[in-house]
């Protein structure tokens, strides 16, 4: 994993042209073109469109392959690898046209297993938990508390116990992760967090 967290969160997940939106001839019609409301891959060119039920299937790059699908409560699935499965989940859960948090299948073994997210709602991704063994559970998060992006934070639950075993801390801001080792709850600190189910039945 990097040192920093340089990607920025994309907040043109869903653009919305005013101008289609507003033109009641093109909203009546349905053989209208919707693919100007879109434009995931922030290419500048809007993504093909297929509107099936209460769906909206994504072609980001024009290769004739769905890349994305919206579902009726505006969830959003994305192929982010480009072997036409979906695997990730954009989840905006404040409701501010910003994604906050990103589940990802990095295994393609049908089950979140990284989950990456922007918890100040600043647009750069601050927080990557991991389930790093594949037992549906969280054991490891980098962290980077002061938002100057750069990882100054890793704890790490190592047996699964869901408890936290060890602590990787910048302290100095040099870039350097020092380590402090703990396994129970003496050292005061927040154990909670880990051992969470990253896929809910």
């Amino acid at each position: 994993m990097s040192d920093g967290f340089e990607d920025q969160v994309d907040d043109d997940t869903m653009v919305e042209d005013d101008a289609v939106a507003e033109d009641d001839a093109v909203a009546d019609d349905p053989a209208a073109d919707d693919s100007a409301m879109y434009d995931l891959d922030g290419d500048g060119v809007a993504d093909d469109v297929m509107v099936v039920g209460d769906e909206t299937y994504i072609d980001t790059d024009g290769d004739g392959v769905t890349d994305a699908v919206l579902t009726a409560d505006d969830q959003l699935f994305v192929d982010t690898d480009g072997d036409g499965v979906l695997d990730s989940e954009f989840i905006d859960a404040n409701g501010d046209g910003i994604v906050d948090e990103i589940h990802t299948d990095t295994d393609g073994d049908g089950q979140v297993d990284q989950i990456v997210a922007d918890t100040n709602a600043d647009g750069f991704i601050d927080t990557v938990a991991v389930d790093s063994d594949g037992d549906g559970t969280i054991d490891s998060f980098s962290l980077d508390t002061d938002y100057d992006g750069q990882v100054d934070t890793q704890i790490i639950d190592e047996d699964g116990d869901g408890i936290a075993d060890v602590t990787l801390t910048d302290t100095d801001g040099d870039g350097n992760l020092e380590t402090v080792t703990y396994g129970d709850d003496s050292d005061n600190r927040q154990d909670t967090g880990f051992g969470t189910n990253v896929n809910p039945s």
